[in-house]
């Protein structure tokens, strides 16, 4: 028998919540976390239980603990962060059919390789031939509204045009809408750098600098979001739509985004260890650092990246970080 049905690697909040967008597109979706606990009390009582309070599964949705058994699907979703993906993809490789379509929804740069998660994927699957149909979810999203079933319109990016717009058709649902794109590295890299961007702009608003300086940081940021962009590989245009400026806007101006928050926390005056105390994963933190570096290496300028970085590493202060920037030198935008 071949596979059928939609799996969902990662039983998070943003997991859970695409499982349950993708049961109301009329799929049947397997939903794997490592937690045996966790997923059998999913089971029995039919509840997302702590990553989403008060939200009930579908009753197309199976949560499972059995990696093998969830893999055995047409479409693989992995729903894991960038820096557990490789670790996951890796156990899931000989398990996931070679027909199957495996998209990531993780977004961020693994700290160590500078890969960004499709590359990621074609290592750790061992897809060094390229055959692997490989794509990625990204765009302006929060868990909770997918979750409750309030519009919410994502890219989905592959390679291949036509399949990168057949799995859109597949996959949305009357409150999830997929825009289809074949440029990977643009959505890969508005979904990354947004993060970053992101904890700058909480830091304005930490600092109450006013919402004018909030959104000349947003304006500026997205430029340089774009300059690395058209370097490394992506579409300037791509980054206009939903997984650059759409997830940029987004995640600088609500504290449910985390990394948002966690820039509140730093302008306010938290030291990086302290800011982030419950724990919660901001990806942003993990890719500042590698993203500067990549710039550097590019010589391509991202002053605000550069700026959040070092403020990460405990080599500059938040304000003087926000002098330097203040203080550059004017020219032509």
């Amino acid at each position: 028998m071949g596979a059928e049905g939609v799996a969902v690697l990662g039983a998070g909040a943003w997991g859970t919540a695409l499982a349950l967008a993708f049961a109301r597109a009329g799929c049947n979706v397997t939903l794997w976390g490592r937690d045996r606990q966790k997923m059998a009390a999913m089971e029995t009582t039919g509840r997302c239980g702590e990553v989403l309070p008060g939200v009930d599964l579908d009753e197309r949705v199976a949560p499972t603990a059995d990696l093998a058994r969830a893999c055995r699907a047409e479409i693989v979703v992995m729903a894991i962060p960038t820096q557990q993906l490789w670790e996951v993809a890796g156990q899931a490789a000989s398990h996931v059919p070679n027909q199957s379509a495996i998209l990531s929804a993780a977004k961020g740069i693994e700290r160590k390789t500078g890969y960004f998660v499709t590359e990621i994927l074609r290592d750790s699957l061992g897809d060094s031939s390229g055959a692997r149909r490989l794509g990625v979810l990204s765009g302006p999203s929060f868990a909770s509204d997918v979750a409750r079933g309030l519009p919410t319109a994502i890219s989905l990016a592959m390679g291949d045009a036509e399949e990168a717009e057949r799995l859109a058709q597949r996959l949305s649902s009357p409150s999830l809408r997929l825009y289809h794109t074949s440029d990977v590295r643009g959505v890969e890299i508005g979904g990354a750098a947004k993060n970053v961007l992101a904890i700058a702009a909480g830091i304005v608003a930490g600092m109450g600098l006013g919402e004018s300086a909030r959104a000349a940081m947003i304006a500026r940021g997205f430029a340089e979001l774009r300059r690395f962009a058209e370097v490394a590989g992506g579409r300037g245009e791509t980054l206009m739509g939903l997984s650059g400026l759409g997830d940029l806007v987004l995640t600088a101006s609500s504290t449910q985004s985390r990394n948002y928050s966690l820039g509140i926390a730093l302008g306010q005056g938290l030291a990086p260890a302290e800011a982030n105390p419950g724990g919660k994963l901001a990806e942003g933190a993990f890719t500042a650092s590698i993203l500067a570096e990549m710039a550097l290496q590019r010589k391509i300028e991202m002053p605000i990246v550069a700026a959040v970085a070092a403020v990460l590493d405990g080599q500059l202060q938040v304000r003087d970080a926000v002098r330097e920037l203040m203080t550059r030198p004017l020219k032509g935008e």
